[in-house]
């Protein structure tokens, strides 16, 4: 029963992840979109692009890394990719949020999930690049159907978006491809400055 204990525990904890909002809108532009929700869309993501990665990767262990990638956040938050002050001491909470949240699991499941977190924020497997290839489109997404509203709203300009997702490539030619063709119509329409 302590197993069952421990595997209860760590999923009662990682309910909080609902509770953990991102700056990106929801493409109906009616609230924040939640961390398990991005979670969630990615793992589809992955499930209906794998086709697109750049070398054949192994897909269930892509699925775990984008299910647990945003875990930590529960104790460490949600920083913006951009928010250069809010990077600072970033990686030294999550890993502590990633040994805190993580321990609450029997060893070897805590040994797992952790190593795939690990995985995931190192970007050196094929399947860590293309989760990551997928964690920096999401966004390009969403900005792109809601017209640029987190970019304006947090002054984003065309520099810094190719500068975040130019890694996209790694995981994806075909979907920076992709990405770099909404970026350029951004641009155009107006939902992203140059300057």
């Amino acid at each position: 029963m302590d197993r069952v204990r421990k595997q209860m525990d760590f999923l009662v904890e990682i309910d909080k992840l609902k509770s953990i909002y991102r700056r990106a809108v929801l493409m109906n532009r009616s609230r924040n979109e939640n961390d398990a929700e991005h979670s969630w869309h990615l793992a589809v993501m992955a499930m209906v692009l794998l086709e697109h990665a750049n070398e054949s990767v192994d897909v269930l262990r892509v699925l775990k890394m984008l299910l647990v990638h945003d875990i930590v956040e529960i104790d460490a938050g949600d920083v913006s990719a951009y928010d250069l002050a809010g990077q600072a001491g970033k990686q030294e909470r999550e890993l502590a949020a990633a040994k805190r949240i993580f321990g609450l699991l029997p060893e070897e499941q805590r040994e797992e999930l952790f190593e795939l977190w690990v995985e995931f924020e190192e970007r050196k497997s094929a399947e860590a690049q293309f989760a990551a290839a997928l964690d920096r489109l999401a966004p390009l997404l969403h900005n792109y159907q809601t017209e640029g509203q987190t970019w304006k709203e947090h002054g984003i300009t065309l520099d810094m978006v190719l500068a975040r997702n130019s890694q996209i490539g790694q995981g994806s030619e075909r979907l920076w491809a992709f990405a770099q063709e909404i970026i350029r119509e951004s641009v155009e329409k107006g939902y992203l400055p140059e300057k």
